[in-house]
């Protein structure tokens, strides 16, 4: 396998010796593994290094590859210029990457270079690695607000397109929970530690199926930064045995990081994690048809139809009378992989019954949501819907009449407005969910705006 052996690091600047002006001492089990994996490296001689770093130039719907032939990078901002480094790129693998992800119509490639320096993600395990090892040529790849199962698939593209005469390893830049202590610099959450626990299990029985089930909001509140490029880097070890070993794992800041190495061994298809996920995924979804709420059902199938058809269906005739008779506002959400895929809505109905306001919004959701791709045919097995029906709304003058549970939420200022549903996963106080709405409109944080709430019976 042309990928020798990948690691997990963390990227602390204060472990660099002429910035943490003695911290570093704090975490010497973290600098000591770190010596030992960059010994490792020089013993591999590797051709290339990748190291994909959630520090580097980040977009929400597309995986940044780092272009040119070369690039430079120092400590500057962490009041430490002195320590510098310059790296070439491995451009010819980098052009095999991009071409594949084309195929295969993964989002990544090198456009859009808006930061051409190193970030700190990246410089702290070269700090380590080029004290004993330089003769390598870098692929760096940022992170992406992709889901999980698509930064495993880029992973696995890398695997299949690095020529076999060539070596490789992989470094995984990434810290773990920010919230580990209530005195660290970001205090403390219940998720941390309980993130930092499965990750270092997941390091101990290599067990990389498991990257791709935590819940996104479980994630947010344990404010970490690396699972990501932890992900990325499984995938390149996708279809193969490991030997994982943890090597360390410390939080005196109140920061987890955590080293590791993983060795492949030989091939195994059980271990296609992201196979495993999306076939869990569909039959779950598959047998939650049989069962389904007839407003989700018809949400369903109207997407269905027009990926299929390219035209809008007919109305069904053997629906309840409810979505016949009667008129509303409606809103569907499309998820994928526990990532929101599209949402379109009508505050107020603009069609002659509920059915067809269901039809409407389901295509517009899936076809012409700009915030997303259209969504194709090889999709449509993993979507789960949500359908929205709105009261009407009434004026309110407070945020003291909101209740995030209860009543969604619209703001105006003049021609501008802007939505938000209630009862949303991740919304915590109705000041964030104004403030979100406020954002949907453009309306900034100084200007008079109006609110009304409304209620919602949402079918899922």
């Amino acid at each position: 396998m042309p990928i020798v052996a990948t690691y997990i690091v963390p990227h602390p600047p204060l472990i660099i010796p002429s910035i943490g002006q003695g911290e570093e001492k704090k975490i010497i089990d973290t600098v000591n593994a770190f010596h030992n994996i960059a010994k490792d490296i020089a013993r591999i001689k590797p051709d290339t290094i990748i190291i994909s770093s959630p520090h580097a130039q980040l977009y929400r719907d597309y995986f940044h590859i780092s272009p040119q032939s070369t690039a430079s990078g120092d400590f500057s901002q962490f009041r430490a210029p002195q320590t510098k480094f310059l790296v070439n790129y491995d451009e010819s693998l980098i052009n095999l990457i991009s071409s594949e992800a084309v195929k295969q119509y993964i989002p990544a490639g090198t456009a859009g270079n808006k930061n051409p320096s190193l970030d700190h993600g990246t410089m702290v395990p070269l700090y380590f690695i080029n004290q004993y090892y330089n003769s390598y040529k870098l692929i760096r790849i940022s992170p992406s607000g992709l889901s999980p199962v698509k930064h495993y698939k880029l992973g696995k593209l890398i695997q299949s397109v690095i020529p076999k005469d060539k070596k490789v390893v992989w470094v995984a830049s990434g810290d773990l929970s920010h919230k580990l202590k209530k005195d660290g610099p970001y205090g403390l959450s219940k998720e941390g530690p309980i993130f930092d626990k499965k990750i270092t299990e997941i390091i101990t029985t290599g067990n990389f199926g498991n990257l791709l089930t935590f819940d996104p909001h479980f994630i947010q509140k344990a404010a970490e930064c690396g699972l990501n490029s932890f992900t990325m880097m499984a995938g390149a070890l996708d279809g193969y045995q490991v030997t994982p070993k943890l090597l360390s794992h410390e939080g005196p800041f109140g920061v987890g990081y955590a080293v590791a190495k993983f060795i492949p061994l030989n091939k195994d298809k059980s271990r296609m994690f992201d196979q495993i996920f999306e076939n869990n995924e569909k039959e779950k979804l598959e047998h939650s048809k049989q069962t389904e709420d007839p407003y989700v059902s018809l949400a369903r199938q109207s997407l269905e139809y027009y990926v299929k058809n390219k035209k809008t269906m007919k109305v069904p005739t053997n629906l309840i009378d409810n979505l016949i008779n009667n008129k509303a506002g409606v809103f569907v959400s499309i998820h994928k992989h526990n990532q929101l895929r599209g949402c379109v809505g009508t505050i107020n109905p603009t069609t002659k019954n509920i059915a067809l306001e269901i039809i409407h919004n389901a295509v517009s959701a899936g076809i012409m949501d700009t915030r997303f791709r259209p969504i194709n045919k090889k999709e449509l097995p993993y979507l789960h819907y949500s359908v929205d029906v709105l009261f009407p709304a009434e004026p309110i003058t407070s945020l003291d009449q909101l209740d995030i549970k209860k009543y969604g939420v619209i703001v105006y200022q003049n021609r501008k407005s802007g939505l938000l549903l209630p009862n949303l996963d991740g919304i915590t106080s109705v000041e964030q969910q104004v403030k979100i709405a406020k954002q949907k409109a453009n309306i900034y944080d100084d200007q008079p705006f109006t609110m009304e709430r409304f209620e919602v019976v949402r079918h899922y």
